[in-house]
């Protein structure tokens, strides 16, 4: 019997947005402990085309053909032997496999059972795959590694970004005094998401104007990363996501401040994922979309990501969903 073909994107060589191709491949058939998702929409996050363009590390290296993408929202289509807790059906979303290939974006994905959870009544499936990895990112810095509380200061970069702008929603509900950085034209939109000081990094430093921090986010690395050594109070925080801090960078911040410098590799996470949802159906956080493309121009949302200055996700929509086009 001939395997049954579906639709995904693939890279067959590591470079530029080209090497993207769009093409058919075979629908994969999920193990004991996993469901076969039909894919209803995938989100673009900057790991993606970092790894396209051949970065790797022990835990990012993956075995080429590859089918990138770690964010998806979609239906379960069948489930193994072992899951009980999803039926045919059931509308889910999550990132999966991290650091391992997620295989999003794809019209079929197979993946674990026990890493998604019901998708956000409240969201579309386009808005839902815009929330995983960005989510569980901000909550882990915020929270596990930066152990932020109520009435802490927390300066968050690129506070616009993905991650940024999760990471804003989620320390005003926690009760945090937040500072955020971005362009002057993201000020009404970050004020309006819980910024309580904003600062326009293209016209002012941020270390001149901030008053010392509990806690930086820092989701820009390199010179940023270093100046924020300056906001930090005694005692302090920083953790960057884009690279691990260089042994300089986090000796001088204890030298100076007695802070830490802290940097983690994101993983899914159903558990913290659940509680994400309930924060979104009941209206404390909701995801932003940037710009939406079919899964044909998986290239272009590339080039947008890579380009920068995107306000929220880009997110790619598959299977003829277009539930929420703001192209």
């Amino acid at each position: 019997m001939a395997t049954e073909q579906t639709n995904a994107v693939r890279v067959h060589t590591f470079g530029g947005s080209d090497v993207l191709t769009h093409e058919e491949v075979p629908r994969p058939e999920p193990t004991d402990d996993e469901l076969l998702a039909r894919v209803h929409a995938a989100g673009v996050n900057p790991v993606d085309w970092m790894i396209r363009e051949g970065y790797t590390d022990e835990a990012l290296d993956p075995t080429l053909p590859w089918i990138p993408g770690w964010d998806f929202s979609g239906v379960v289509e069948a489930t193994g032997s072992n899951v009980s807790a999803f039926d045919a059906g059931d509308e889910v979303f999550g990132m999966v496999r991290m650091p391992d290939p997620g295989e999003t974006y794809a019209e079929y994905t197979a993946v674990p059972a026990d890493e998604v959870v019901e998708k956000p009544a409240s969201l579309s499936h386009t808005e839902a795959a815009a929330v995983p990895m960005v989510s569980l990112t901000a909550w882990r810095a915020l929270f596990e590694k930066g152990e932020l509380g109520d009435g802490d200061r927390v300066l968050i970069h690129a506070a616009a970004g993905g991650v940024g702008h999760m990471a804003v929603q989620l320390a005003a509900d926690a009760g945090a005094h937040v500072i955020g950085t971005a362009s002057g034209r993201n000020e009404e939109y970050l004020r309006r998401l819980g910024v309580d000081e904003f600062v326009n990094y293209r016209e002012q430093r941020f270390e001149a104007v901030v008053d010392p921090v509990d806690v930086v986010l820092d989701a820009v690395g390199d010179d940023t990363l270093e100046r924020s050594i300056d906001v930090l109070r005694d005692g302090a925080i920083l953790v960057t996501l884009p690279v691990p801090p260089s042994d300089e960078i986090v000796e001088t911040a204890a030298e100076q401040h007695d802070a830490d410098v802290r940097w983690f590799s994101v993983e899914p996470d159903a558990t913290t994922l659940t509680e994400i949802v309930e924060k979104i159906d009941s209206g404390t956080i909701e995801p932003t979309i940037n710009s939406t493309y079919p899964l044909t121009e998986a290239a272009a949302a590339h080039e947008e990501s890579e380009n920068g200055h995107v306000r929220g996700k880009l997110v790619l929509e598959l299977n003829g969903h277009s539930d929420n086009n703001s192209r």
